[in-house]
């Protein structure tokens, strides 16, 4: 329905998401966090997942690299693959093949991600060894060489450094780093400038799209940033609710948003037309993913919603080439 991609086979999608569902067992009730979400990424393309937190945007990423602990998530989907690799049926080994060959992810908070008691060069060694055949001292030379890659000056001095003693922009430099050291053919980036300050921000976003590019690798940037989104990707999906929104490609969603959540997000966004424009909030709050809204998730906040918004939900339906919308009302 949207997306698309290749990994050995021309039609086969590098990554393939069909009607996931995640949930989670906690003690108020069933937590939906994601509710039927199709999506898929071509080699060397470039996806933005953006919304609202809380949409679902990290946990469709994490279902699909299996790194959510079960119980208490719960998984289903028709289709959930990386590289034609079903990751619902993978054994131990075959997810740790998926995790380095096939996919890699960059996580909000590089702090958190790296073990505190290790020095970064023996991670990203560890990494490395664990994934190819290469002895202690290849392995550590070849970190040195992506630290360099990714414009840390110098690298032997961060290699034998730990977490703590790094900055943000440099933690998050190393973390990519350690994610491209097996060569995966998918980079997933959950919100990997959130902490950083604006400089560093727009040097790491400009590392990443230059990285893809260069070793034609898919990118799935997952953000809540519409500047980031214009900045990195070539298509865009929008979700609200635990669901998708909107798909488009990124020159459409800014030119000609469709569905009242994507228009809204614009609106709410500083910058994007000259002179002084008032901001304009979307009023409410996001639905609740214990007892979701009947009807479209969005209709309690939308000021297009009638009776059939409240009621029916709308089907996620072609309204274009290359578009896909979720609204009774998009035309």
């Amino acid at each position: 329905m949207e997306g698309g991609g290749a990994s050995t086979v021309a039609s086969t999608p590098l990554v393939e998401i069909d009607d996931l569902h995640v949930s989670f067992v906690q003690h108020d009730g069933l937590v939906q966090a994601v509710r039927g979400v199709t999506f898929h990424v071509d080699a060397g393309e470039s996806l933005g997942i953006v919304g609202e937190s809380g949409s679902g945007k990290s946990v469709s990423c994490m279902a699909v690299l299996r790194l959510l602990q079960s119980p208490p998530a719960r998984i289903e989907a028709r289709t959930l693959q990386i590289g034609g690799v079903p990751v619902m049926r993978a054994d131990k080994a075959q997810l740790s093949d998926i995790r380095g060959r096939l996919a890699a992810m960059v996580f909000q908070d590089p702090m958190t991600a790296f073990d505190p008691v290790f020095t970064i060069g023996q991670q990203i060694v560890e990494t490395i060894r664990a994934h190819r055949s290469a002895s202690k001292a290849a392995a550590r030379q070849e970190a040195q060489d992506l630290l360099a890659r990714v414009e840390i000056r110098n690298p032997d001095a961060v290699l034998n450094s730990y977490p703590h003693q790094l900055s943000g922009g440099m933690l998050q430099r190393a973390m990519i780093a350690m994610a491209l050291s097996c060569r995966p053919a998918v980079l997933f980036a959950d919100e990997p400038t959130t902490a950083l300050d604006v400089t560093v921000q727009a040097q790491i976003l400009q590392l990443i799209k230059e990285l893809q590019g260069d070793l034609r690798m898919g990118l799935v940037m997952i953000t809540h940033d519409l500047g980031v989104i214009a900045e990195t990707v070539d298509r865009v999906i929008v979700m609200y609710g635990g669901k998708v929104m909107e798909q488009a490609r990124v020159e459409d969603i800014f030119d000609d948003p469709r569905h009242p959540y994507t228009i809204a997000l614009m609106e709410s966004m500083p910058g994007q037309e000259g002179g002084r424009r008032r901001l304009r909030e979307i009023p409410g709050g996001s639905p609740n993913p214990v007892s979701p809204p009947a009807g479209c998730p969005f209709h309690p906040r939308c000021p297009q919603a009638d009776a059939q918004c409240a009621s029916e939900e709308p089907a996620f339906a072609e309204i274009g080439p290359g578009r896909h919308a979720a609204c009774w009302r998009v035309h």
